[in-house]
């Protein structure tokens, strides 16, 4: 990082900046549109312009609904410009689910991607307030009448983008981050002085990951603070990532694990030149032994471990390449070491410090941590406490530093890289006509790295069809978060007070596993 940027910490000074620095050179590219800083930097102030004009004020939020694209990134950099909030709504998510977000964020305006032109009649009667829905080609055409006006930039501490989190209690959550969140931590990386934390001048990034997640948006804030080509791809298809090593330079990607293999089994694979590509980072879940190994020899990049949640703005440990040996090493199966600038600890029940090697919770302080959940003061608190953010993973910190996820105190399941609390699902399938009781939990999976199952109690006198049960889910929930399979057992295991017990219901699954998450 360029000592002339370390102490910019704001969308508004990036896209000056390299306005003025790197003009003429390429900052982000879709397909065969692409934009210069200076573009970049015109059409984002015309955005501001034409969003405030349009009488969405500063702290208001807009909503995006739709896959990757330049558009969203353009609305978001404008937005954030003014210090206006996107929110953007992961495009796989059911209509219902799309309603309830677009009614917490009381968007101004809900802007549809290409191909979701028919979004105004999917939403219809499903919205509490009136908001302006945007097709693609109306807000490019928004963005093209607008006259640049002077406009109040946001500073460090605003909000600028609010990301939504699975929920506990079956509603997602929107964890606002600001400026400083998505920027500060960068500055840190001159401490480690390794090549993996600098960026070389002819360097690209492929933004791949859905930008409703940090690991997608998160991408195109790291090449516009680089003043490097960001690659868009709508969504991760295999061609589109080969397209991108070969034609268009990147040099660096993040991806889940389920999708480097999706890559490796793709016919056209080995065949692709990527004597460009240097880095892959990949996170959500660990990196099986033998996929290392088969990445390695095909890709013949880095490896880069990240670990982080939503709520800290993505990664907060990091798993360097030396450490990651197609032999493998214990140290493989942590989450790294933390980034420079961010504290771990790892708390007992009773709030005191675990030694080395104790299991607890996993709980981090840095400028990484987000400003609260929106509108949500009780949940707030409970996840935070004077800048710590307790992650609700269970782990313990070696004497090395390295930290070790050992299990998930939460009962979130993560499959594919996508978050799925069994809440959600559980009450997608409640009302089914044959259900008495349904507990969902996680169980391992070669592809996905956890697969969604149920465990139903049937009505007196009722069976249950698992098919019928998946079809009645899919009916109400995204499709990633309906269950693979269902058990159908006499009754649900709980405790004394009546809690149901999803670890009783996970152990025979996890047996043989070192750990409980996979």
């Amino acid at each position: 990082m360029a000592s002339d940027v370390a102490d910019i910490l704001t969308f508004d000074g990036f896209l000056s900046h390299w306005a003025q620095e790197r003009g003429d050179r390429t900052a982000m590219r879709e397909e065969d549109r692409s934009y210069s800083h200076a573009e970049l930097d015109a059409l984002t102030r015309k955005v501001a312009s034409a969003l405030i004009a349009a009488g969405v004020q500063k702290g208001e939020r807009i909503a995006w609904i739709g896959k990757n694209s330049d558009l969203y990134f353009i609305l978001f950099y404008g937005a954030a410009r003014a210090g206006i909030v996107m929110a953007p709504i992961g495009w796989r998510l059911s209509p219902a689910e799309w309603a309830f977000i677009v009614n917490d964020t009381r968007a101004r305006l809900v802007f549809a991607g290409p191909g979701f032109e028919d979004l105004a009649e999917k939403l219809a009667g499903r919205l509490d307030h009136d908001p302006q829905i945007v097709t693609a080609g109306a807000a490019r055409a928004m963005i093209d009448a607008a006259t640049p006006r002077d406009f109040d930039a946001s500073g460090p501490d605003d909000a600028v983008l609010q990301l939504y989190t699975s929920g506990t209690t079956g509603n997602p959550k929107g964890a606002v981050l600001s400026n400083r969140n998505l920027f500060a931590l960068r500055r840190h990386s001159d401490d480690l002085d390794l090549p993996y934390t600098k960026w070389d001048d002819d360097e690209a990034v492929l933004v791949a990951m859905p930008c409703a997640h940090i690991g997608g948006t998160g991408l195109g804030i790291m090449a516009l603070a680089a003043g490097i080509p960001g690659i868009i791809l709508a969504e991760f298809n295999p061609d589109g990532v080969f397209d991108a090593v070969e034609k268009h330079g990147v040099t660096r990607f993040f991806m889940v694990p389920a999708a480097l293999h999706m890559l490796l089994m793709h016919p056209r694979c080995a065949s692709v030149d990527y004597s460009r590509l240097r880095y892959i980072l990949y996170g959500a879940a660990p990196m099986p032994l033998e996929l290392l190994r088969q990445c390695i020899k095909m890709f013949g990049a880095q490896f880069i471990q990240a670990y982080g949640m939503t709520e800290t703005t993505g990664t907060i440990c990091m798993l360097p390449p030396e450490d990651h040996d197609p032999e493998g090493n214990a140290r493989m199966r942590s989450a790294g070491k933390p980034l420079p600038g961010v504290e771990i600890r790892i708390l007992g029940p009773d709030g005191r410090h675990c030694a080395v090697g104790e299991v607890g919770e996993v709980v981090t302080r840095s400028s990484n941590n987000m400003i609260g959940y929106w509108n949500l003061p009780d949940a707030t608190a409970r996840t935070m406490e004077d800048g710590w953010i307790r992650t609700g993973d269970a782990g313990y910190l070696d004497a090395d530093g390295y930290l070790f996820i050992h299990d998930r105190m939460k009962d979130m399941i993560i499959t594919g890289g996508e978050n799925v609390y069994p809440a959600e699902v559980e009450s997608a399938i409640f009302g089914h006509p044959a259900v008495q009781e349904v507990a969902v939990f996680g169980v391992p999976d070669e592809k996905w790295g956890e697969a969604v199952k149920a465990a139903v109690v049937a009505k007196p006198g009722e069976t249950v069809d698992e098919a019928a049960i998946i079809a009645w889910a899919r009916e109400r929930i995204a499709p990633f978060k309906c269950p693979r399979s269902v058990d159908v057992i006499a009754a649900l295991p709980r405790n004394a007070s009546g809690k149901i017990l999803r670890k009783d219901l996970r152990a025979p699954y996890w047996e043989g596993h070192e750990r409980m998450v996979n």
